[in-house]
């Protein structure tokens, strides 16, 4: 399909109905959005689960349209359900995300991840500060479009 790209993982702060998901991704997007084995031709598929952890609710959206910014659309779906979302960022640390706020903000987080025969479970929310040991112990936290984001307590790492 033109102007489809790969797949979108999410995960949502609160134990939401996948139906909801469904509504609040089709309302973001302005097209139909349907859930796996639902004949609709014309829908961008959906499959939301539920797993355990501090955002037990995991949204994978296939062929996701590569002219919007995943971020942005993310903020929208994270404003409609008025929950956290979280979204993979730019680096290749595991355990970092861009925390897109219920009240639309994004920035640069880290959690702690722990993989169960349900799925990830992801805990443990924290800012990414460019300081935390998850930074140091990868590489890609400075580097990303997503800037630690230093507070009065914890500076930026030199």
């Amino acid at each position: 399909m033109v102007g489809m790209t790969g797949l979108w993982n999410w995960s949502v702060g609160a134990r939401i109905d996948p139906g909801h998901v469904q509504k609040a991704l089709a309302g973001a997007l302005e097209r139909p959005v349907a859930g796996i084995g639902v004949a609709d031709p014309g829908a961008l598929l959906c499959d939301v689960y539920h797993v355990g952890g501090d955002f037990p609710t995991l949204v994978d959206v296939y062929l996701a349209p590569d002219e919007l910014d995943e971020e942005t659309i993310a903020s929208a779906v994270a404003v409609r359900l008025a929950a956290a979302v979280l979204v993979p960022d730019d680096t290749l640390n595991p355990s970092r995300y861009v925390c897109a706020e219920p009240d639309g903000t994004l920035r640069p987080v880290h959690v702690d991840e722990v993989e169960t025969d349900d799925g990830a479970e992801r805990r443990h929310l924290r800012p990414c500060t460019g300081d935390d040991p998850a930074c140091a112990a990868h590489p890609g936290c400075h580097r990303s479009r997503w800037k630690p984001d230093p507070t009065p307590e914890r500076p930026a790492a030199a």
